[in-house]
C-alpha cells in the first residue's frame, strides 16, 4: 500500500509515533508499521555518548592552562529531550534538523562553563595538583545544572586527560620544581650528614662513658688492692709489733736471767771467797810441808813425779848432777800414751 512503511529500532533507541499531534506509540526497540503521510516519528538515541573536549582557561593567578578531557553522558528521559529538541525523522530516516548534533555542543558548553568556574577559584599550582577534586566539583555542578535536568540527560562520567600550562610557564614550574628537588636533595644530604655526626657523637659519648665506667672499675680495683695491701701491711706491722713485744719480753726475761745468774755467780763467788778465806786462815798456821803432803793426796804417779821434778828444780843450785834414765822416762810417759790411744 502506498505510504505504509515499516520501522525497526534498536534497544538503545527510543521511538515515539505521533498522529494528529498525539503520541500513539512509544518505547525502546520497537518495530511496527505506520502510515507515513499521517505519522511523525521521533527517534531519540539513549546509548551513552563520549564527547572529548579541550579548551583554554585562566586560573586565579591569571595563568593560562589548557584542560583536556572527556565527558560521558546519555539521554535518560527521552520524552523531555524530544520536547526540547527536534529528533524527528524524515521519510528517508534522517533527522530533519541539526538539534541532535547540537546536543553534544550544549553539553560541552556546560562542561566548559563549570570547568571555568572551578579553575578560576584555584591557582595554577592548585589546578595542576588537584585533578580529582576538580573533576568531582565539575561533575557535581553538571548533575544539578538546570539545563542538564531539562534536557533529561544523565552524566555518567567525567575525566581529565591533561591540564597543561603554557610552555614558558611549564619551564618555569619545572625549574622551580627542579630547584625544590635539588633543595630537598641538599637537605637530605645535610640531614644525613647531621645524622652521621649525631651518631658519631653518640658513639663518642658511649665510648667516653665506657672509658669512665672502666676507669671507675679500675679505680675500685686499685682501691680494693690498696685496701688489701694496707690490711696486709697493718697485719704485718701488727705481727712485727707482736714479735717485737715478744722479743722485748724475751730480752727482759734474759736480762732478768742474766741479772739473776750474775747475782747467783756473785753470791757463789762470795761464798767461794769466803770459804777460801776461811781455808787460808786455817792454813796460815799450818806447816808448808804438811800442806804439800795434803795436796799430794790422791794424785796420780805422773803428777807426783812432776812435783818431784819441781822440787828438784827448786834445789837445782844444790844438786851437782842429775841423771834420768830412759826407762824412767818411759815409765812416766807410758801411762800418758795409753790414755791418748784410748781417747783415739
Amino acid at each position: 500500500m502506498f505510504g505504509l512503511r515499516f520501522i525497526k529500532t534498536e534497544p538503545t533507541q527510543y521511538v515515539i509515533q505521533y498522529q494528529n499531534g498525539s503520541a500513539v506509540r512509544e518505547g525502546a526497540g520497537l518495530a511496527f508499521w505506520h502510515f507515513a503521510p499521517s505519522s511523525s516519528l521521533v527517534l531519540v538515541p539513549t546509548a551513552s555518548v563520549n564527547d572529548p573536549f579541550i579548551f583554554p582557561l585562566v586560573t586565579s593567578d591569571f595563568q593560562e592552562v589548557t584542560v583536556q578531557g572527556q565527558i560521558t553522558y546519555r539521554i535518560a528521559e527521552p520524552r523531555r529531550t524530544a520536547a526540547l529538541l527536534n529528533f524527528t525523522l524524515d521519510r528517508k530516516g534522517r533527522y530533519v534538523s541539526e538539534d541532535p548534533q547540537k546536543l553534544s555542543t550544549r553539553v560541552i558548553d556546560r562542561v566548559q562553563v563549570a570547568m571555568r568556574a572551578e579553575v578560576q577559584m584555584l591557582s595554577l599550582k592548585e589546578v595542576l595538583a588537584s585533578g580529582e577534586a576538580l573533576v568531582a566539583g565539575v561533575a557535581e555542578a553538571l548533575r544539578v545544572h538546570p539545563t542538564i535536568e531539562a534536557l533529561g540527560l544523565e552524566i555518567l562520567g567525567l575525566s581529565l586527560l591533561a591540564v597543561m600550562p603554557k610552555a614558558e610557564t611549564a619551564k618555569a614550574l619545572e625549574a622551580q620544581a627542579r630547584e625544590a628537588l635539588l633543595r630537598q636533595a641538599d637537605e637530605a644530604i645535610y640531614a644525613r650528614r647531621n645524622a652521621a655526626i649525631e651518631q658519631e657523637r653518640t658513639i663518642k659519648e658511649n665510648e667516653i662513658a665506657t672509658e669512665i665506667t672502666l676507669e671507675n672499675k679500675r679505680r675500685q680495683v686499685r682501691e680494693a688492692q690498696m685496701e688489701a695491701e694496707r690490711a696486709v701491711q697493718e697485719r704485718q706491722l701488727q705481727i712485727r709489733r707482736e714479735e717485737m713485744a715478744g722479743k722485748i719480753a724475751l730480752e727482759e726475761q734474759n736480762r732478768d736471767l742474766v741479772t739473776l745468774a750474775a747475782t747467783n755467780a756473785k753470791a757463789e763467788a762470795d761464798a767461794q771467797a769466803y770459804a777460801l778465806t776461811a781455808m787460808m786462815k786455817s792454813f796460815e798456821q799450818a806447816d808448808p810441808k804438811v800442806l804439800q803432803a795434803l795436796a799430794s793426796v790422791g794424785m796420780k804417779p805422773g803428777q807426783l813425779m812432776a812435783l818431784a821434778f819441781r822440787d828438784l828444780a827448786d834445789n837445782a843450785t844444790k844438786i851437782g848432777q842429775l841423771n834420768v834414765s830412759p826407762d824412767l822416762l818411759r815409765e812416766i810417759l807410758q801411762p800418758q800414751e795409753g790414755k791418748d790411744r784410748a781417747g783415739l
